[in-house]
């Protein structure tokens, strides 16, 4: 757990940057896959998967 944490937060701020250097390409790309599947193996991963299903029940009812 602490390790996948850790992993998060890098990959997190490493895509933070290159994000913020407009500096995307196949490594940006390798970064966000890597940066998902450790936040995946999060505690955090239930909260996004209702938030994500919530704004998909939402978004639904609407059109």
């Amino acid at each position: 757990m602490i390790v996948s944490l850790s992993a998060v937060l890098l990959l997190g701020a490493v895509l933070g940057l290159m994000l913020r250097n407009r500096t995307l390409g196949t490594g940006g790309a390798t970064i966000a896959a890597l940066f998902g599947f450790c936040l995946a193996s999060t505690g955090a991963a239930p909260a996004i998967n209702d938030a994500m299903q919530s704004l998909a029940d939402s978004l639904s009812r609407i059109g």
